[in-house]
This record gives structure tokens, sequence and C-alpha cells, in this order.
């Protein structure tokens, strides 16, 4: 599960890049009860969504030509710029060469060889989440990919990561964990082939909620759409795949109880 200690490789941000950011910040505090907490007029319209007062997530408008509404997985590394390499010379492209947010950090946005995008986040002053795994926190990562092994190797050669693989309903999957620790304690994330229908490779970030339904109709009433009706799956849990009101795919998980 994720905490909030982050290693190399570990997921240690998401952010969400909508063409609506009010109206985005109004969908998810519904859905999840966030606040929004602009960052200020020198950050470009970025902000923070948060809970209690602590950040869970930020919000900020598309920046890419041609981008399209999605939620980006940041991993941490102690070298934005080494990282961003390393993901050259293992197949993968540069979006956004590494540059510093302010004092905040600093981020490259990267895409790996089977298309999905991500970036990585060297911290500065903001070491990453403040939350997780708890309700309406990031809790997991899932990647979709058309060849999961060799993307594994991608990533494995950018941070280590392990991965250990599980029959699933219908397919393999491997669970991923970061290169330090227990392989089981160190697991924040998961790798699945591409769904027949799906034309994307794409990271996407599942959120744990405290009950799967509730927060499936909440976001179709707050004009969100339901990709996978609420479904169980044996000693996970109960998950659905939902869509913002901009298209922007996102999967919520109340986690089966913990033996």
């Amino acid at each position: 599960m994720l905490g909030t200690d982050f290693t190399t490789g570990s997921p240690s941000w998401i952010d969400l890049g909508s063409p609506d950011t009010d109206a985005a910040a109004v969908f998810y505090g519904r859905v999840f009860g966030w606040d929004f907490l602009p960052a200020g007029p020198e950050a470009g319209g970025y902000g923070f969504f948060q809970q209690d007062g602590r950040t869970v997530a930020a919000l900020g408008p598309l920046t890419e030509e041609g981008a399209s509404s999605a939620w980006t997985v940041y991993f941490q590394t102690p070298d934005a710029d080494a990282t961003e390499h390393a993901v050259e010379a293992n197949g993968g492209t540069v979006r956004v060469s590494a540059f510093d947010v302010m004092d905040a950090g600093r981020m490259a946005a990267l895409t790996d060889p089977g298309g999905a995008e991500f970036a990585v986040w060297q911290p500065g002053r903001i070491k990453g989440l403040e939350r997780t795994s708890e309700d309406n926190t990031l809790v997991w990562t899932e990647l979709h990919t058309g060849d999961p092994e060799a993307t594994l190797a991608f990533y494995s050669a950018l941070f280590g990561w392990r991965w250990q693989a599980m029959d699933a309903p219908g397919m393999t999957y491997r669970v991923v964990s970061t290169a330090d620790g227990d392989q089981q304690d160190a697991s924040f994330g998961g790798v699945a082939p591409l769904q027949s229908g799906a034309s994307r490779a794409r990271w996407v970030p599942y959120f744990a909620v405290a009950d799967t339904d509730v927060i499936a109709t909440s976001a179709q009433e707050s004009g969100g759409s339901v990709l996978m009706p609420p479904t169980d799956v044996p000693e996970v849990g109960r998950i659905a795949w939902l869509a913002d009101p901009f298209g922007a795919p996102f999967a919520v998980l109340k986690p089966a109880p913990m033996h």
C-alpha cells in the first residue's frame, strides 16, 4: 500500500490536467469531498486538492499541445535529469525536459515505450502527497499497456522496480514494488495488459473509498461517467472505473478487509 515516506520509484504525486479547472474542482469536491487551494498567481492556475488541510492531489490547466484531460502519476527520483536521460536510453521519449518548479522541486514529463505518459519528481520544498491510502486518497496506481513485460523492463531500468506475476480473471496481473524493503510492503501498483477496445496505454490512479457504489453514483450525478460499474474482485475489494466530466479516467477501490 502507498505511504508518504517516498523512496526512489514510488508514486509521490498525482495531478489532473483539465480544460476547465473550476468545473473539475467542483466535480472532485462533490465526489471526494476535496477542497481546492490555488497555488498563487505565479503558478498559472495550478493548485492543490486537499483533505483536512493535507494535499492529496493537484489540478492545473492543460499545458501540452493537443493534450486531453488526464491524471498524471509522478514517480520520485533523486535526479530528474538523470532519469530523463535513462528514459531516452531505454526507448522512451521526453515530452517536457526537466525544469525547476520554483523551489518546490524539479520535474520532467515523459512517455514510456508503450505510449503511457508519466512524470518524475525530484523533491525540493514539496516532498510529495501528504496523505495516501485513506478514504478519498490515492491508494494504488495501475498501468495498462500492450506489452507488460517489456514495459516493466523499461521502468526497472529507471527505478529498480521489482514485480510479481499473479493470475487474475482472464489475464496475468503484475504487482509492482519499489527497489527497497519487503516486496509486498513496498508494492504500490500493478501492470495489466490492454483490455480489448482500449486504444492507448495509460496510468490510472485508484482512490480508496468507503463505498464504491455511492461514489460511482455521485460521479454520474455530478456530470461524470461510469466506465466499468462497481465490481467485486476477490481478495482485492470492490472497484469501479469512472471518468470526470472532461473524460479523465480514474478508478476507485473499497479495499477488501485485511485478514
